[in-house]
């Protein structure tokens, strides 16, 4: 989980994306840009959070592309007939990226005499990610148990770089369909646009002629109008047009933006937190576009 802390970078977002609806509010209210421009200060103001998060995951990634080669190394010196503790405070000179500071804290505290297992074990724990804690404890167990400790760390660093190969594989072949999903979700909200912006008016325009003429009513309900006479009518008004078809239009392309990031990041990464940067992306994207064409209307 990532620890989520409330600094400058918050405030500031905060307070700029308070201050984007206070100039919606004042020059843009009733125009085709009010509606659009929420999405926009709301987006201002939780994206320091977005981007903590996607941070965090893009680290834990480089955790676990960096262990096998920290592992790989420890093995070799273990080989050369060095001490499994000395061993470690060897390697730990080598940079593995996000992961050196933890290996750094782990060499210290063997340099502390403090028992091999419980260092690693504390190793995994500051490390917060699964796959390395999973690989510390197979090694504990296996060693418990009267392994031979290089035969099992071999082992390990074959079963981690086996996974990375998998995991580099599908995200290659999973390329071209992440591209190719954003482009029939963009054409989606495309065929959305004109439904709603010319689909609709004309058949609701057909309606009124069959009802004037025939007497006969279609009964299409377009939509209902948004009150910007004061922001109590507006708020006021909102329930009605998200009963509408262009409210129902705009719930439709949100949840559609959704899951199709959620599927998209789940095929791609193999995890649901890469899949909410792209209903993120996707559903915001939705908001915006379809309630600007709205304005339009």
């Amino acid at each position: 989980m990532v620890n989520l802390r409330f600094e400058k970078k918050h405030k500031v977002a905060i307070a700029a994306a308070l201050f984007l609806l206070s100039i919606d509010a004042l020059v843009f209210f009733g125009s085709a840009l009010f509606i659009p421009l929420i999405a926009v200060a709301v987006t201002v103001g939780w994206l320091p959070y977005w981007t903590d998060i996607f941070a965090e995951n893009r680290k834990q990634k480089e955790l676990e592309t960096k262990f096998p080669e920290f592992v790989r190394n420890l093995t070799g010196a273990i080989k050369s007939g060095m001490p499994a503790s000395q061993a470690v405070i060897q390697v730990a000179d080598t940079d593995y990226g996000a992961l050196t500071p933890y290996v750094k804290k782990l060499a210290n505290q063997l340099e502390w005499s403090l028992p091999f297992h419980q260092a690693f074990q504390n190793f995994g724990q500051e490390t917060n990610n699964g796959v390395i804690k999973r690989a510390i404890a197979t090694m504990s167990q296996a060693e418990e148990a009267g392994g031979n400790v290089e035969d099992v760390l071999s082992a390990i660093t074959e079963s981690l770089l086996q996974i990375k190969k998998i995991r580099e594989e599908r995200r290659a072949s999973i390329h071209a369909q992440v591209l190719q999903s954003y482009i029939i979700f963009f054409v989606f909200l495309g065929v959305m646009i004109i439904i709603q912006n010319l689909l609709i008016p004309y058949m609701s325009e057909f309606s009124t002629g069959l009802d004037e003429g025939i007497g006969i009513g279609v009964g299409i309900n377009t939509k209902v109008p948004l009150d910007f006479s004061d922001p109590f009518a507006f708020v006021s008004s909102i329930g009605g047009w998200a009963l509408s078809i262009y409210g129902i239009f705009l719930m439709m392309s949100m949840i559609q933006g959704f899951f199709a990031g959620v599927v998209l990041g789940k095929l791609a990464e193999g995890d649901l937190t890469s899949g909410l940067k792209h209903s993120l992306i996707m559903a915001t994207s939705a908001f915006i576009i379809i309630t600007f064409a709205q304005g339009f209307t």
